[in-house]
């Protein structure tokens, strides 16, 4: 387990846990390819007018985005990982590939990819972790991470960590992919999709430990409804605690919330053949 615990010699450290590097196989004192970032500009929640549209955000610490390969088009050319790292940006790692061409880029790095392995993308590519290849070459069952939604277009679905998507069924031009919540639904085969589980298993077990460790992933604090004036938000007001005094819990808007259905994309509703929250009959 790459969870590492802290001695409790401070209060918030009694809570606290990290990760273990050298156990996730990250590659020690490796820098970031300089050819593969760019610097992160903040806007901390704010919009071209200055005016906050994203609340909660702001500070942080400095951080260079990195350029990932998400499209996963050198089709046909093997490359081999020659380092596996650490990405601020995201829950996931990345592994940097140096293609027999001599380009390199950055993958997320799944579940069993080590420095030295070889990969490569393809319609012919083998089913091995970390190889891309279209839904139609993927056998029935197999776990996949890094979905196209749109041929071309790169993964957009199944990117965070520890998390996979099972292809279920193939009918036609579609197939049925399982996704992590538990919605199943319909995808071209003609989309690409990376093979294994997106690495960094254990980051649903890390504990922050004290609110700084937020402060440096740029989140600000989050004011509870019930804790403002009836001015700031419709929960507030009243002496003593109260609750809400109304039907359902609202924004700071008006606007219904916590539960409440906002999903209006009918554009794709045909291709959801089961809704992640049938289970549940919500």
């Amino acid at each position: 387990m790459a969870v590492k615990i802290y001695k409790p010699v401070t209060p918030s450290l009694r809570g606290m846990t990290g990760y273990q590097f050298a156990q996730e196989g990250i590659s020690p004192n490796k820098r970031p390819e300089r050819s593969l970032i760019v610097i992160q500009k903040k806007h901390s929640g704010r919009n071209n007018t200055g005016r906050i549209t994203v609340r909660h955000q702001g500070g942080g610490n400095r951080q260079y985005i990195r350029i990932i390969d998400f499209k996963r088009n050198k089709h046909g050319i093997p490359g081999k990982i020659s380092a596996i790292e650490y990405d601020p940006n995201r829950t996931a790692r990345l592994a940097l590939v140096v293609y027999a061409d001599g380009e390199k880029r950055y993958i997320l790095a799944p579940v069993g990819l080590k420095v030295q392995d070889s990969v490569i993308a393809g319609p012919t590519a083998d089913i091995r972790p970390g190889n891309s290849l279209p839904i139609a070459n993927i056998p029935v069952g197999t776990m996949i991470h890094n979905i196209e939604l749109q041929e071309g277009r790169g993964g957009q679905l199944v990117r965070s960590a520890g998390s996979s998507a099972q292809l279920l069924a193939k009918e036609g031009d579609y197939a049925q992919i399982r996704l992590p919540s538990g919605e199943v639904r319909l995808i071209r085969q003609t989309c690409y999709a990376t093979i294994g589980q997106v690495g960094n298993v254990d980051h649903s077990n890390i504990k922050l430990g004290k609110a700084g460790r937020n402060r440096h992933l740029g989140v600000r604090p989050t004011v509870r409804g019930t804790a403002m004036s009836p001015r700031d938000h419709p929960h507030g007001g009243g002496e003593g605690r109260q609750p809400t005094g109304m039907p359902g819990p609202k924004s700071p808007w008006g606007k219904p919330t916590r539960g409440y259905k906002t999903r209006r994309n009918k554009k794709s509703t045909q291709y959801i053949v089961r809704r992640r929250n049938a289970l549940s009959g919500r």
